[in-house]
């Protein structure tokens, strides 16, 4: 079985090869090399398990993608994106990449021919969805963005189920909700003070808070985002129908309910270098954002969230120690 990850130096990217690189196998079917593609070139520990294969490159080059499906791998993942913020300020290069990255992709399987029709797992986003909103979005809500990132995830969305129709692919799209607590160096995503002021605290730095306290969300922790995947990869899709894009289960949770639960774990004196100043930018972008769902239809599909928001911060500090162990 063959794997192609595009996008696979981004934090979601990383876990979900390591995932695939621990297990070496995929719905029961040995992994015998795995693709790792990305603008820079992704870096992996040694792997007794599946081959990896570590490529940089652009997808808003179709060349670029056509060698990449060449070697015709039977599960593909797409998660490359320029994400939110970035994309609302460089809307040229958000285009480029989300949308017609997606396109160059979806054509290079298409003109592939010879019967080949991969199973390609596309990450969408919430942020297809736009105001206003009922109190919970449930899956019959209409897509209505209100950001270039949303606009051109729902393009995505639809191209996905159109080359499924067309039996050139096996398309499932999930829509992932913010995913916290990021590792590492912030991104340029507008959502990413969701987990700056939880990460940079526990690391005893301080975090910017660009909103208010009662600024709700949807969220889910890394490891929900790659089971995510993972089950995406291998359910059966057929019980989609035309509908190929699911919202997954996620925590509806408010920026004041995240700090009390950072206060449960790591205590006051963390939470306290919490900084608050209002960003009429981010704060313009997140008023446009859902905030609750009802995410039946995928939870019928067998996905499953996290249990709550305590858990996924424990999560993260175990995940920290363990970095630190291995590398440190």
């Amino acid at each position: 079985m063959r794997i192609l990850i595009i996008g696979a130096a981004g934090m979601v990217g990383r876990k979900l090869a390591e995932k695939l690189m621990g297990e070496g196998s995929l719905g029961g079917r040995k992994i015998d090399t795995i693709h790792a593609f990305d603008v820079i070139e992704p870096s992996y520990g040694a792997s007794g398990g599946p081959q990896i294969v570590s490529e940089a490159g652009d997808i808003a080059d179709a060349a670029v993608v056509t060698r990449l499906i060449r070697h015709r791998p039977d599960v593909i993942f797409h998660l490359a994106a320029i994400v939110s913020g970035e994309a609302e300020v460089e809307f040229d290069k958000g285009y480029a990449i989300n949308m017609d990255g997606t396109h160059h992709l979806l054509e290079a399987v298409r003109h592939e021919g010879e019967g080949y029709c991969p199973r390609l797992v596309f990450t969408s986003s919430i942020a297809v969805f736009g105001a206003p909103f009922p109190g919970k979005i449930d899956d019959d809500f209409f897509h209505t963005p209100l950001t270039s990132y949303g606009t051109q995830k729902a393009v995505g969305e639809l191209l996905l189920a159109d080359y499924t129709r067309k039996g050139f692919i096996d398309g499932v799209g999930i829509r992932l909700p913010t995913i916290v607590v990021r590792p590492g160096r912030p991104n340029k995503a507008a959502s990413g003070f969701f987990s700056g002021i939880v990460r940079e605290p526990l690391a005893g730095q301080e975090a910017i808070l660009p909103v208010s306290e009662d600024v709700r969300h949807w969220v889910a922790s890394p490891a929900a985002a790659v089971g995510f995947l993972l089950h995406a990869a291998t359910m059966d899709s057929a019980t989609l129908g035309a509908r190929r894009s699911l919202t997954m289960p996620g925590l509806s949770i408010t920026v004041g309910e995240m700090i009390e639960a950072l206060k449960r774990v790591a205590g006051e004196e963390t939470a306290a270098l919490i900084r608050r100043e209002p960003d009429e930018a981010i704060v313009r972008i997140v008023d446009g954002w859902p905030r609750d769902f009802d995410a039946k239809r995928a939870e019928q599909a067998g996905f499953k969230a996290d249990a709550d928001f305590d858990s996924i911060i424990r999560a993260h500090i175990a995940d920290e120690e363990a970095r630190k162990v291995a590398f440190g």
